[in-house]
């Protein structure tokens, strides 16, 4: 009976609750609070004429709201109201409340401080998106330039807001990267977070491979077809089978209570009708003001059900580009810069070789864990490799960092710090250190010593180390990537074992 008549399920199986918890893992790892959160507000705020102060860890004192803020929130605000100061603000729901100290303010989403500044950043800056941009993969050896375009689509329903527009039930912002072949792609949640702007010096460099004939084509139109055939679709799909089944309990619950509920009064009305026939008058109710109740509960009926149908009719609505840029990878800048190879311990040797080995080594050491290692690499989401606990469901989430073994430093993007700090319990960075020769060490396995040369043997001569919270801090907001000591790092790690 709770399956039948519950508007939202209560009881599910081990698969579904498996995928929803899955779902959420995700969620948190690529969730915008609190540091994507706290490096765009503390930097917009700054730049509408605002001051913050840290008074204590990672929780900021606003002596004074601007008054273009203000008298913003006085045109679009709804409910709260931006106050004048902020004794203190936070971005973590832990540090609200601290002993001996003033409650701070959540600055989250719906938040009037937090809204407020959104709309004034975009309505001074939104024309730059459309203008674009040009910004560098520093983590990327290759020489192919990219366009990067930031999609908005958005799925409504036939009903209208108070503007007379479709209102909106899901709305997705993605990103899609074409590449000189014409291929698309998705880019992943927040690829722009890796990147950093030309200078002045490599804009004179690039500027004539910015020039060739394949970016001048109607690349957007591009864009919009493959958001159309690829990214549309997945999201309608979802939204279309949890709204209808929403909406067709809701219809059999309104009907039922409704229906019962008119069935009463219209008795009521009979039966009273006869009474007063009778000359038996009800000094409380009579006749008419229940049939008056049933036609009332009649007409909200038909008004509900309506409003129902609307709801269920839904359809996706065009996807628009919101933005574009171009991405110049890190390998062309080495090249026109003079420089025949990368810098070492920037970027590791023969690149491919290495990821490819030390990826394999990775998923075969999870394999070999009695996990369940999934390659997630080409979807930009932070991190490497998700692997799932069996006996739990949990996942954990790796990054993987291949090097050669006399490698100096890694580099890590933006993004996967970010993540690491959204999971700290269950972000790994596994380092790699890769053998320089291209088949690996040769070890005779009849002469295997110990288990450390065993292990070694099973991984083709890479050595793998996992470091658990690798990183204490977010990088400032104009940071795209951290170089890290290697050895440093390696102090860190433990054998996966």
């Amino acid at each position: 009976m709770l399956e039948e008549k519950a508007l939202a399920h209560d009881s599910m199986n081990s698969s579904r609750i498996k995928q929803i918890r899955e779902e959420m893992e995700r969620a948190e790892a690529r969730r915008l609070q609190p540091h994507f959160i706290a490096s765009f507000f503390l930097k917009a705020f700054e730049l509408l004429g605002g001051t913050v102060r840290e008074r204590e860890p990672k929780r900021y004192e606003i002596k004074h709201v601007p008054a273009v803020i203000r008298n913003r929130d006085r045109l679009i605000g709804m409910g709260e109201v931006v106050l004048t100061r902020y004794e203190r603000i936070c971005f973590e729901k832990e540090l609200i409340s601290l002993p001996g100290k003033p409650l701070a303010a959540f600055v989250s989403p719906g938040h009037p401080l937090l809204d407020v500044t959104t709309d004034i950043i975009l309505e001074r800056y939104r024309n730059l998106l459309r203008q674009g941009a040009v910004f560098v993969n520093e983590s990327e050896p290759g020489e192919a330039i990219r366009a990067l375009f930031y999609i908005d689509h958005s799925v409504a329903d036939a009903r209208a807001d108070n503007h007379g527009n479709r209102r909106v039930v899901s709305r997705q912002i993605q990103f899609v990267e074409i590449d000189e072949q014409g291929n698309s792609r998705n880019a992943g949640y927040a690829p722009y977070l890796d990147y950093r702007p030309l200078t002045d010096e490599e804009r004179s460099l690039v500027e004539p491979s910015l020039a060739q004939p394949w970016l001048h084509d109607d690349l957007e139109s591009k864009a919009i077809s493959y958001a159309i055939s690829r990214l549309v679709p997945e999201h309608f799909q979802v939204v279309k089978g949890r709204k209808e089944e929403r909406v067709n309990k809701t219809i059999q619950a309104v009907k039922d209570r409704l229906t019962k509920e008119i069935a009463y009064w219209d008795h009521r009305a009979a039966e009273l009708k006869a009474q007063e026939l009778a000359g038996k008058v009800n000094a409380r109710i009579n006749s008419a003001k229940a049939r008056s109740r049933a036609d009332e509960l009649q007409a909200r009926l038909h008004k509900r059900l309506e409003e129902l149908e609307k709801e269920r009719q839904i359809s996706p609505l065009p996807p628009v580009v919101m933005g574009g840029a171009l991405v110049v990878p890190g390998g062309l800048l080495a090249r026109l810069k003079g420089k025949r190879e990368p810098v070492p311990g920037l970027f590791a040797r023969e690149t491919k070789r290495v990821e490819q080995m030390a990826m394999q080594a990775v998923t075969e050491t999870e394999r070999s864990l009695n996990y369940e290692p999934r390659d997630v690499s080409k979807d930009n989401c932070g991190y490497d490799i998700e692997s799932v606990v069996p006996e739990s469901g949990k996942l954990r989430f790796i990054e993987v960092k291949g090097r050669i073994e006399d490698a100096k430093t890694i580099t890590v993007t933006k993004n996967e710090i970010l993540t690491a700090l959204n999971k700290p319990d269950d972000f790994i960075l596994a380092i790699v250190l890769v053998p320089p020769s291209e088949n690996g060490e040769t070890i005779d396995p009849w002469q295997v010593q110990d288990r450390e040369q065993e292990y070694r043997l099973s991984h083709n001569g890479c050595r793998v180390h996992y470091i658990r919270k690798p990183f204490s801090k977010e990088p400032d907001s104009n940071v795209t990537s951290v170089n890290y000591n290697l050895d440093e790092l390696m102090e860190m790690g433990e054998d996966p074992r």
